[in-house]
Formats: C-alpha cells, structure tokens, sequence
C-alpha cells in the first residue's frame, strides 16, 4: 500500500530533482512480491515520468535487494514494515524499518551454508549500507547505482 503525494508533489515539496515514494506493510512471505512490484513500478515510473536512464542490472539489483530486506523482515521481525524509495537519476536510496530490535549480521563465507545468503548479496550490489537502532525497531539503509560504467560494471562499484 502506498502512502503520500504524486512523486511530482513530493518533487516540488522538497524542492528537488528527487523523486521519492513509501509503501507500508503488515510484512508476510506474500508481501516479498509486493515489495518487489513496488520498487519495479518505482523505477519504471522515474524512467516514463522523468526519463531518468537506468540500467536492467540496476533494475534487477533493486529488485533483489528489496526482496532480501522484505525476506529478513518476515523471517525475524515480523509484522509492520515501511519501505521508502528515492532517486535522483543516478542512484537509488532504500529505506525499510521495521520493528524488530535485532541488527542483522553478514554469516562468514561458507559455500556449504544452505541459506542466509541475503545480506551477503545486499552488501555486494549496493555501493553503501547502514543499520540504525530506532526508538522501535530499525532501520536499513543501502543505496545503489542506476547507471553502469562504460565497461559495463556498476559505476561506484564498492568493493566489499
């Protein structure tokens, strides 16, 4: 469910390039899919609306990221969930807080773990991460390239 004003309200209220937008849930395993479609639809409107160029690996890796947030969130801290979005054309803000008091953590590099990948790939598609402690909950914040350099790497790239 999205909350707010047009992104060309939002644009005009902060008196930026930005385009912004939040979605709020009641986070189940149904609501991964959600999260998805909601950033998807994100970024298909900011490239319609404000022709705003993205690549597909950015498009695909947003997705990805999303999906892995919204997982930990229905695996741990179940319950409500917000997730903002923000670009600015060349990259794209994350935002999703949720409830649960617990700070997520990478598990050391095992390739016979089945499982608990998630935050290893958020960290090695995003070009920045951070976790907040909040008053209720916390709150995970990555961001991550639109555009790939001309070698086809995401431009920014972090290394981890």
């Amino acid at each position: 469910m999205t909350y707010g004003r047009t992104e060309q309200e939002r644009r005009e209220a902060a008196g930026t390039s930005t385009m912004q937008d939040g979605a709020a849930y009641e986070m189940t395993s149904g609501e991964v899919a959600n999260a998805r479609e909601f950033v998807r639809d994100f970024l298909a409107r900011a490239q319609t609306l404000y022709g705003e160029s993205m690549s597909q690996r950015a498009v695909d890796g947003a997705q990805l990221v999303v999906s892995e947030l919204a997982t930990n969130v229905c695996k741990y801290a179940p319950g409500p969930c917000l997730l903002d979005l923000e670009t600015d054309g060349t990259a794209l803000g994350i935002t999703m807080w949720d409830s649960g008091s617990v700070l997520p953590s990478a598990s050391p590099a095992d390739p016979t773990r089945v499982g608990r990948h998630g935050l290893e790939l958020v960290l090695m598609v995003c070009q920045s991460f951070e976790i907040r402690r909040e008053p209720v909950g916390k709150r995970v914040r990555v961001r991550l390239s639109l555009q790939d350099s001309p070698s086809g790497d995401p431009a920014g790239q972090t290394t981890w």
